[in-house]
């Protein structure tokens, strides 16, 4: 696959998520009160948070669903992780505040100091640049966007010949003046998923942005 090609799910409805959250099918990777991890697990991403994202941050964690991300990282040290997600089911299942992820009337501007998307959006997501950047920028709200590309866990333990790795692969990837991957770019994973940081504008005020996943913004101080 080359920097032309990508993959791209889009999953809107809320209903769709409530059914499949309460599915008890084994073939359901979500279903049936599992956890599951999409793209990439918390150790996997651990480097890349802990050098931009101080642990006394504030983090929202948008589309949490049934994911251990936000346990793992308060086991880690993060005092502050706020989940919220579409699906009733799920945050019932997950013991935490109920909530439609697109409804942010409780929170307040300046509320977190981070909001981490891990699926959701696509800030660590499948979707390769000419389908996210161009989305990013539109709002207005950011400054500058970094692009990191990580091969998937099955990928990497294969490059590795069963061996687990001390540091996961991540290569940060310049883009080109439109926000684009270089036009010699090859994907070394085929199923490659790409994490966005972002800058806001205050940044030069000291705050710093870090879009992960499908549209997923950080925010750290």
């Amino acid at each position: 696959m080359g920097g032309g090609e990508c993959r791209s799910n889009d999953y809107g409805a809320a209903a769709y998520w409530d059914a499949r959250y309460s599915s008890p099918s084994p073939s359901s990777s979500t279903g049936g009160g599992a956890f599951f991890d999409w793209y990439q697990t918390y150790p996997a991403l651990r480097p890349l948070l802990r050098a931009r994202l101080p642990t006394s941050s504030r983090v929202l964690m948008l589309g949490c669903g049934n994911s251990l991300l936000s346990e793992d990282m308060v086991k880690d040290g993060y005092e502050e992780v706020v989940n919220v997600d579409i699906s009733s089911v799920v945050i019932e299942q997950m013991r935490e505040k109920h909530m439609d992820v697109r409804d942010m009337r409780l929170f307040g501007d300046g509320t977190f100091d981070c909001v981490l998307d891990k699926g959701f959006l696509g800030l660590i997501t499948y979707g390769c640049p000419k389908e996210r950047v161009q989305l990013l920028y539109q709002a207005g709200s950011h400054k500058k966007i970094e692009l990191y590309i990580m091969p998937t866990p099955g990928y990497q333990l294969k490059w590795s010949k069963g061996v687990s790795l001390a540091q996961p692969i991540m290569e940060e990837v310049s883009l080109t003046a439109d926000g684009q991957l270089p036009p010699d770019y090859v994907l070394k994973d085929p199923e490659s998923h790409f994490i966005y940081i972002c800058q806001k504008p205050d940044a030069a005020n000291g705050a710093n942005s870090v879009v992960a996943n499908e549209g997923e913004t950080i925010t750290s101080k």
